[in-house]
């Protein structure tokens, strides 16, 4: 009932209309990798699925950034189901790798941007490795690109009331690590795949 209502609420107050473009929202493994410009960006890429899809799909967060507070943590553990992982100082014993791969299990979907941290430019930042290191131990799901429009318009970093202006979320054709595809090659094509979305 909390999911729903906080996934209403979101649609609304982000305006933002989901576009599938190059998939269908089906009941598969996927993980889904976005640019990333403002901090609604996560929970409206969540809210913007349907709900059965919702249920089962996971928001990686930054662990710095959700266990601030009371809310935010409410909101990371109780709403978005999320995978806090540690950004800034990662250790052998505490490798966001691990912790993507456990969450994904054989059932859940994961929410991911690939650039880090948010950014204001126009284009995406270039990807760090994860993404990459994520589709080659699991070929079996699905990895979907997403352009997300005009959130960071909406919640411009740093403020906290939002703008009345339109969004939107559009999932593009999901792609997979090829055979003997190179890291830097894979990045270079799965940032390519959300900037087409942009485009279109």
């Amino acid at each position: 009932m909390i999911r729903s209502l906080i996934a209403g609420s979101l649609r609304v107050f982000s305006g933002s209309v989901a576009r599938w473009q190059g998939c269908a929202p089906e009941p598969v493994q996927r993980v889904y990798f976005a640019n990333h410009t403002s901090n609604l960006d996560g929970p409206v890429l969540w809210a913007s699925l349907p709900p059965p899809i919702r249920e089962v799909t996971r928001l990686i967060g930054a662990k710095d950034y959700w266990s601030v507070g009371r809310v935010r943590p409410f909101l990371a553990f109780r709403v978005f189901n999320a995978v806090l992982i540690e950004r800034k100082k990662p250790t052998p014993e505490c490798n966001p790798l691990d912790d993507m791969i456990n969450a994904l299990g054989d059932r859940h979907s994961l929410i991911l941007f690939p650039e880090g941290s948010r950014h204001n430019q126009p284009e995406p930042q270039p990807f760090k490795p994860g993404l990459f290191h994520l589709a080659k131990k699991r070929p079996d799901v699905q990895f979907v690109p997403v352009w997300m429009e005009n959130l960071n318009r909406i919640l411009p970093k740093g403020e906290v009331l939002p703008v009345p202006v339109l969004g939107s979320v559009t999932f593009g054709e999901p792609i997979r690590l090829n055979e003997g595809e190179s890291k830097p090659d894979f990045l270079v094509r799965a940032r390519a795949a959300v900037l087409r979305l942009r485009q279109q």
